[in-house]
């Protein structure tokens, strides 16, 4: 473990807890009173999912932000600091939480702009807030979107909508965000913080192993064809039938009690 807590030592602009009772770890971006991301950050934040992913105690991450805002994006003088091959690689930084084997639950809440929203993006669950707003506003600056948000957005709204937010560097506010499937559940305000510990602690009851399945296929899938998408589905489900796992949970499903995974 010593590997894992030199990795979440002197973060810059947010911290991580885990607790280990909950098997759950928190991403809290804390730099109020926008949150704002630096370049630096964007590397320890890929550094800390890393450290998350393998380490044992951990089965949910959340990724969610002190204060009013998620965040409203990143340090804009940065851009102009790092070298062009370093701002190319920012896209795989910022998809830590897609590539994190472990369900990764955002929790949105005021401004969630820019590298904020594609970090958002890239994870699995989007709890979002009333007062929450969405917006990639680089084409204000000159630029585009350059860690995947387009891209991603792109897969889940289709491209009238994506072109609308993008080239517009239009604000989505959280019912049309919700209504559009960008956010998995639309809860008020005040309930974010539970709405957030309910899903996570759902999702720490199922397996682990089946878990990182259906995120793994999900993600690999997602530009497949209908064909190659089921003979991949088939394959993962026959190396689940083998499984402790399932044998405990047909197991409990025919004795009526809940099933104890242990991710074997």
């Amino acid at each position: 473990m010593s590997d894992h807590n030199s990795r979440l030592q002197s973060l810059d602009g947010f911290r991580v807890t885990v607790d280990a009772a909950r098997a759950r770890a928190d991403v809290v971006l804390d730099r109020p009173p926008f949150n704002v991301i630096t370049m630096p950050q964007r590397d320890q934040i890929r550094r800390v999912f890393e450290a998350l992913d393998e380490d044992e105690r951990v089965r949910v991450i959340v990724l969610g932000a002190a204060g009013e805002h998620f965040s409203s994006g990143g340090y804009i003088k940065g851009f102009m600091e790092a070298s062009p091959e370093h701002v190319s690689k920012l896209a795989w930084n910022i998809a830590a939480p897609a590539r994190c084997s472990k369900p990764v639950i955002a929790a949105n809440r005021g401004f969630c702009f820019g590298v904020g929203f594609e970090i958002s993006l890239a994870c699995d669950f989007r709890l979002t807030s009333e007062t929450c707003f969405y917006a990639l506003p680089e084409q204000k600056l000159g630029q585009i979107p350059g860690s995947g948000g387009s891209a991603r957005l792109q897969k889940i709204v289709g491209i009238t909508r994506t072109k609308d937010i993008v080239m517009r560097s239009k604000r989505i506010p959280a019912k049309q965000a919700y209504e559009w499937g960008l956010a998995t559940e639309l809860v008020p305000d005040a309930k974010l913080e539970a709405a957030t510990d309910a899903l996570a602690q759902e999702l720490v009851g199922f397996s682990p192993l089946a878990q990182r399945t259906a995120k793994k296929l999900l993600n690999d899938t997602e530009d497949a064809s209908l064909s190659v998408a089921i003979e991949l589905e088939g394959h993962c489900y026959s190396r689940l039938r083998t499984s402790e796992d399932f044998k405990e949970g047909v197991a409990a499903f025919h004795e009526k009690r809940t099933p104890k995974f242990r991710g074997v």
